[in-house]
């Protein structure tokens, strides 16, 4: 499974270089609108049920507190989104009708969530440790609490009001009509939510919305459906066996995050190996410093200007920035690293090798490929070996493009023009050399390299 994209060397991603845009503000003002609602009704109205939201309170705070990290940096609580749905799809407890309602789930869930932070209040705000920073001043928790909010909070609004109105009477909660409807709002909810987080990824990460949710719908066969099957499991079991049911059934999923912490350390693994290769050839004095890096960079921009999702663009930046693995094998380094100004046939070499290197590591597959591929022709590509794949096009227009400008460089020629010139000779290889997708995108994006 590939680790974040856009991870840097500096331990950036490209998330973390966006100002959040006005989608992301406008998701956290109707979070907070919401919350402030439903908190001024609540002390207004009273708690019904005390003890009940007590339960589901202090479940939701602890389960914010044990959180994974999945494929894309994106964290997840699955035992605090699991009890905040449960609160949403609660009916009937132990057999006697609940009466807590829309907004009091949303007060609930709000409490448990700003609960969870209260430890990280004493933790000072450290730019320079990320990764240490306290929960509101990260901007990621900040939008997975929002979607929490928002998609809760939709899901009681669809379930509470038909529940308390009597409408769901009709269903017997032991029947399977009443499982099938709330696997029906619980579904909602979740589209719901994937679409929120689709909304926020595009807003912050630079993500086309098509490609953001498609990644976020595909989550949802993952730790999502757990999730959603816990939250409709335990609104259900707590009709049978009260409020014992939120530690009984939400232990096998925190089981369930020991196996994603597991594959999050197989990722970390994978990161460090790539890391590695990636500076060899910087370290034996084939490419200059940080080019691989650069390269890796402005293939991710140019990935995402073209609409590749997480997955597709975290192989994407594995191949960029193991692509010159293979002048390894080279007797003497090639001037300033630049691969693009060889023949053809040496490129295609240089990249076979790099391929046979890359395969052993352990990384996925598609990365050996794609850096094989990566000197090939976008036109007429050798009998036998289908069409280039799109990432190497993408590695391959993303490397000429930093080695050109590095040439440049070499020769006294300022930023600009060097860019300007470095542009302009990949768009003479537009289409017969170059992949023309990808040379209009990188006209588009105007080069994402750093010096």
């Amino acid at each position: 499974m590939p680790a974040a994209p856009g991870r840097t060397a500096r331990g950036r991603t490209f998330a973390d270089r966006t100002a959040c845009g006005p989608t992301t503000r406008a998701v956290h003002a109707a979070a907070a609108a919401l919350l402030a609602l439903a908190l001024g009704a609540v002390a207004v109205r009273g708690v019904a049920e005390p003890k009940v939201a007590l339960a589901f309170t202090v479940l939701i705070a602890l389960g914010e507190c044990v959180r994974i990290t999945l494929p894309g940096d994106r964290e997840q609580a699955p035992i605090g989104a699991a009890g905040a749905l449960a609160y949403a799809l609660l009916g009937p407890l132990r057999g006697v009708p609940t009466a807590h309602g829309m907004l009091q789930v949303v007060a609930v869930t709000g409490v448990g969530l700003l609960l969870a932070w209260l430890p990280g209040l004493a933790l000072p705000h450290r730019p320079e440790r990320p990764h240490r920073r306290p929960p509101w001043a990260d901007p990621a928790r900040r939008d997975s609490a929002a979607r929490r909010l928002l998609a809760v909070g939709f899901a009681a609004a669809v379930f509470q009001p038909l529940y308390n109105g009597g409408l769901v009477d009709r269903f017997s909660p032991e029947g399977p009509a009443y499982g099938a409807f709330l696997t029906a709002v619980a579904a909602l909810a979740a589209l719901c939510d994937a679409t929120l987080a689709a909304l926020l990824r595009r807003s912050v990460g630079g993500l086309r919305f098509p490609a953001a949710l498609e990644d976020e719908l595909r989550s949802l066969f993952g730790i999502g459906s757990a999730i959603v099957a816990t939250g409709m499991l335990v609104s259900l079991a707590a009709g049978e066996v009260g409020l014992w049911a939120l530690p009984l059934f939400c232990t096998p999923l925190l089981l369930a995050q020991v196996s994603f912490r597991r594959a999050a350390a197989v990722r970390a693994t994978t990161g460090q190996t790539i890391a590695s290769l990636a500076r060899a050839t910087e370290v034996a004095g084939y490419t200059p410093h940080g080019h691989a890096r650069r390269v890796a960079d402005t293939a991710c921009a140019l990935g995402r200007e073209l609409g590749l999702g997480t997955r597709e663009l975290a192989l994407l930046e594995y191949a960029a920035l193991m692509h010159d693995v293979g002048q390894l094998s080279l007797v003497e380094p090639v001037p300033d690293g630049a691969t693009a100004v060889l023949p053809c046939a040496e490129q295609q070499r240089i990249a076979r090798l790099g391929s046979e290197v890359i395969s052993r590591t352990g990384v996925p597959r598609q990365v050996a490929e794609q850096v094989a591929r990566l000197a090939d022709p976008c036109a007429g590509p050798a009998v036998g070996e289908g069409p280039v794949p799109f990432a190497a096009r993408i590695i391959r227009v993303a490397n000429a493009h930093d080695d050109l400008l590095t040439v440049a460089r070499g020769r006294g020629v300022g930023e600009a023009v060097g860019r300007l010139e470095a542009l302009e000779v990949i768009r003479l290889g537009r289409g017969r050399v170059y992949d023309a997708r990808v040379v209009d995108a990188l006209a588009r994006v105007g080069g994402q390299a750093r010096g």
